[in-house]
């Protein structure tokens, strides 16, 4: 956390860079693994007897593929982080949306045919009972060679999307400084390297602290209960912006930015349906498979209400981002 802080202390070229580093890492390291695990896979079974079919599962409720989607969406999320740097791509409107339908695309690729790789080479049985199903199939190709080449992948992966973390989060504190409703200072920006500093600084800290607490699973019961609830409010407000640009147009005002094309979207109002019903069901799934942990979620959300009020009405800060040495 603090070297990856510091990285990003020096700008938002330092963090990309290493993002783009780290990313391609974990690529190689997947693609090993799937081209290694499905061509084991096809070696064992033309080598092997014919098996006899294996028995059908017991169908699952809605309720345990609920709970089992609550990790699987941690994994499949990032997409989200994009916008958070948005003010500092050179054409976001032409850059942003492409950036997270080809990285929405490319990583559920990517990820689903790691899975059949898996399923291939242990089974269904084993891939269950696995803790580590990367280095199982690994091993199981390759031998030890294998399993630490996959490790040190793993550990890519693992740094790559805590870089991502502390290059995005830091500048939504960062603004939200500015506009009058975080510590003031979280708003400043060093002078030579733009970056959120203090926001940075603030966050290392915390994360720091809270990696000493040892209590990965709830902290990431949190942050899925907390991230879908935003998720399925900001796509419901896509059929308020949607109504107010259409009434704007009626009325003779021309198009403002609630009827500007960024609002507009194919298959609508089906996809916003969709995704805002999807969101709805990950966060009940959240309460029903882990309830103690989302009523904490729920606490902790909650208590930025009354924290908003108060640095709103108070105004502790300029409400402008300064530069800091």
């Amino acid at each position: 956390i603090a070297v990856l802080s510091t990285i990003n202390y020096l700008g938002i070229k330092p963090g990309s860079v290493t993002q783009n580093i780290l990313t391609i890492l974990k690529l190689l390291a997947l693609a090993a693994l799937i081209v290694a695990g499905l061509w084991f896979a096809s070696s064992a079974a033309s080598a092997a007897p014919a098996a006899s079919p294996a028995a059908a599962a017991p169908a699952a409720s809605a309720a345990s593929i609920g709970a089992a989607l609550i990790p699987v969406l941690f994994a499949y999320g990032g997409w989200q982080s994009t916008n958070f740097v948005a003010a500092e791509l050179k054409d976001a409107r032409r850059d942003l949306p492409r950036a997270i339908i080809l990285g929405v695309v490319g990583v559920v690729l990517v990820y689903l045919l790691a899975n059949l790789a898996y399923l291939k080479v242990l089974g269904v049985a084993r891939l269950a009972a696995s803790t580590a199903p990367a280095s199982d199939v690994m091993r199981a190709a390759l031998g030890p060679a294998g399993a630490t080449v996959i490790a040190l992948g793993i550990a890519a992966s693992t740094f790559g999307f805590l870089n991502l973390a502390i290059l995005a989060a830091p500048r939504v504190y960062q603004t939200m400084a500015a506009d009058g409703v975080f510590f003031g200072r979280a708003a400043d920006l060093h002078p030579r390297f733009r970056a959120p500093a203090t926001a940075l600084v603030i966050q290392a800290g915390w994360a720091i602290l809270l990696v000493a607490t040892r209590t990965y699973g709830q902290l990431l019961d949190y942050v899925v209960f907390g991230d879908w609830i935003f998720f399925g409010l900001v796509g419901a407000t896509l059929f308020y912006y949607r109504r107010a640009g259409g009434a704007a147009e009626a009325a003779g005002g021309g198009r403002d930015q609630a009827g500007s094309p960024e609002y507009r979207m194919p298959f609508y109002p089906a996809v916003p349906i969709f995704f805002v019903l999807a969101a709805m069901f990950a966060v009940v799934s959240t309460v029903w498979s882990n309830p103690r942990n989302a009523a904490l979620g729920i606490v902790l959300i909650g208590s930025g209400i009354p924290a908003f009020f108060l640095w709103r009405g108070a105004r502790l800060n300029t409400g402008r981002p300064r530069d800091v040495a």
